[in-house]
């Protein structure tokens, strides 16, 4: 049999702590996402991933219910469309939600909690995009902004003059991604800037490997996601930002055809790598899977279709590497996107990097569907008698009203909510 090869199907949730980076430290953990963490494991599951320690059956697939009456006056004369436990970046233009996104996660108040670099990506190139974001973590710790290639929008050189990025440790302030034209770069005159350029999505992926591993000392992370750069993949293998904006590995591509010589050599850099292929076997062939065991040990991670899929990666975790969200119990940050807008998913992963550090969930054409309310339900947070004890939950929206209804925002927005272990909800303290 290849080499350490272990692939398989998740189909249960492992269940650890999250490692979280920080603004300062990118070793930090994250204590309060650490609650109640401890002690859980792939046996102590159901086949659907169901189970929380503490909570019967019953009251798991009470969480999971969805509403039966709806209020259609809900979304009239709305002043705000942010709630209590929900955030949403209410726009769908990409350009305008990286700059949302940036705004959120950088005040830029002062120098604690200004980006070191940023990242411009073409709007029109997810594949790029997708491997960018990599260099979203520390040492650079900066947004990706989304531009058009050959003109950088008054809007976007505006909000890269207010975050006023303080460099990288190599002092660059900007960092130009893909095809983007000189007449972009010629705007950025006033910036110290370093361009990663070309199209092509497994030699881009291979040199931003190679970049980050420059500017964090030297070392290539030995854990590695696989993903497909085939158009129709586009789906499963954005499900890996959120995570490589999280933490240091990078994403390397595969096709149909398989492996790629670029990617060969990336993984041929690391002593022993730890591959985890993202998406089922129609996206990345069994074929591919066992080739890539010649180059260390493979898990595959996947779902039926992008929704699953997202859910089973937002509750994978691998205990021997740390590998992975491990969201099956409550207290974290999770973003949402349409199925509808995949590129939306770009602008928001920096969500993942500070503040609650999300992974994405996909919403099949902006609704809750079965799986996503049994995953709501995992993660629904309870109290027996205090609830500003928490756990508490977060949601980013990542799209306009058009994308994900109001309706679907407070439906999310109740599942994430914490009430009363007994049942007899905040009317119960």
């Amino acid at each position: 049999m290849e080499k350490g090869l272990k692939g398989f199907v998740l189909v249960a949730a492992l269940s650890t702590a999250l490692v979280a980076c920080s603004n300062d430290d990118s070793n930090n953990m994250d204590d309060q996402n650490m609650d109640g963490m401890d002690g859980m494991d792939h046996e102590s599951m159901d086949e659907e991933g169901k189970k929380r320690s503490g909570i019967s059956d019953e009251k798991l697939a009470e969480f999971a219910t969805a509403p039966e009456k709806l209020n259609e006056n809900a979304q009239e004369n709305l002043l705000t469309t942010n709630t209590k436990n929900t955030t949403r970046l209410n726009t769908q233009n990409p350009v305008q939600a990286s700059i949302l996104a940036s705004q959120t996660i950088w005040p830029a108040t002062h120098e604690e909690n200004q980006p070191g670099t940023v990242i411009l990506v073409p709007k029109d190139n997810w594949q790029v995009g997708l491997a960018a974001a990599d260099l979203i973590h520390h040492p650079n710790n900066g947004p990706v902004l989304l531009t058009d290639k050959n003109e950088l929008a008054a809007e976007t050189l505006n909000e890269i003059k207010r975050l006023n990025p303080i460099g990288n440790e190599e002092g660059t302030q900007v960092m130009v991604m893909g095809d983007i034209s000189d007449s972009v770069t010629n705007q950025l005159a006033d910036y110290k800037v370093e361009a990663i350029e070309g199209t092509e999505p497994a030699q881009f992926a291979a040199d931003v490997d190679e970049k980050y591993a420059a500017v964090s000392g030297g070392e290539y992370p030995e854990s590695v996601i696989i993903v497909s750069a085939d158009e129709e993949a586009k789906a499963y293998s954005i499900l890996a930002i959120n995570w490589i904006a999280h933490m240091p590995e990078p994403v390397l591509y595969v096709t149909k055809d398989g492996i790629p010589e670029e990617t060969k050599k990336a993984l041929q850099k690391r002593k022993e790598a730890t591959l985890y292929i993202l998406g089922p076997e129609s996206i990345v062939s069994k074929e591919t899977e066992r080739e890539l065991g010649d180059y260390g040990a493979v898990t595959r991670i996947a779902g039926e279709d992008p929704v699953s899929n997202s859910i089973e990666f937002a509750k994978f975790k691998d205990e021997e590497t740390s590998f992975g969200w491990g969201l099956t119990e409550p207290g974290h940050g999770v973003s949402f996107v349409s199925s509808a807008t995949p590129d939306l998913a770009l602008t928001g992963a920096p969500f993942s990097h500070l503040g609650k550090h999300a992974p994405v969930i996909w919403l099949e054409d902006g609704q809750v569907t079965e799986p996503v309310y049994n995953f709501l339900a995992t993660i629904k947070p309870t109290f027996q008698d205090d609830p500003t004890q928490g756990p508490y939950n977060h949601g980013f929206i990542i799209g306009s009203q058009e994308a994900i209804s109001f309706e679907t925002q407070g439906i999310i927005d109740e599942k994430l909510e914490i009430v009363q272990a007994d049942g007899e909800g905040h009317e119960g303290h």
